[in-house]
């Protein structure tokens, strides 16, 4: 699957030689000219990275960076700033900065920065915390328990599985295909339909209302999204 990469920048030259450059090591590229429609994007289409700059018309870049830690949103931000004062990068990784790279910059080395958040990311959203909360619902893997409204939940191994892989994939669109190769095996396929009815139980138990999810989304055609 394509990694996509959200640059927040408003200096539409170097936009356009990053986004070259990415194209070319196959990323999906999205663009924001400020930081509140960088804000909305990020928020709304879970981009795996970030390139965030700290100066930019609407909302600073270290105020999008603090609302999006602050709404828990760890998407990895590799910040830019023109300024060579330590007191912008100082307060850049106080606030939940990945990392920082001061204009003007070597293409290579942000590409180098780049693929290491990526692949850190990618071993922790495979490793999910023992304990993981959304909304009312709180799920201990470690202990196999789960609860919603401080109430315990009656999740069956599999249920937990699916939960648990969803999690570590939280935001992207995992397949039918991936669950029962990842839950089940290849040696014992069952149909697909068997994964829609155990997600089918899941909502009834976690969503507020099953019939319109909130956490469980269905992708026509692809799968399901998991978006707590």
């Amino acid at each position: 699957m394509r990694k996509k990469i959200l640059i927040i920048e408003d200096e539409e030259d170097l936009v356009k030689g990053l986004k070259l450059n990415l194209a070319d090591e196959e990323y999906e590229v999205d663009w924001a000219s400020d930081g509140l429609e960088g804000l909305r994007k990020a928020l709304q289409e879970t981009p795996d990275l970030i390139i965030l700059d700290i100066m930019l018309p609407e909302k600073n870049g270290l105020e999008v960076c603090r609302e999006l830690r602050q709404k828990n949103i760890r998407i990895p931000i590799i910040m830019l700033t023109a300024k060579g004062e330590e007191i912008d990068k100082v307060v850049g990784l106080e606030i939940g900065a990945d990392d920082y790279i001061t204009k003007p910059f070597s293409v290579r080395e942000l590409l180098a920065r780049l693929k290491a958040h990526l692949r850190r990311a990618e071993r922790e959203v495979n490793t999910p915390a023992s304990i993981y909360s959304f909304n009312d619902v709180e799920i201990d893997f470690a202990h196999f328990k789960a609860r919603r409204k401080g109430k315990e939940l009656d999740l069956t191994s599999t249920e937990m599985d699916i939960l648990k892989y969803l999690i570590a994939h939280r935001g992207e669109v995992v397949t039918r295909d991936d669950l029962l190769d990842k839950i089940w095996g290849y040696d014992s396929y069952p149909t697909t339909r068997t994964i829609d009815n155990h997600i089918l139980k899941l909502r009834k138990k976690i969503e507020d209302d099953p019939a319109h999810p909130r956490y469980i989304l269905s992708v026509y055609g692809g799968g399901y999204r998991f978006v707590g």
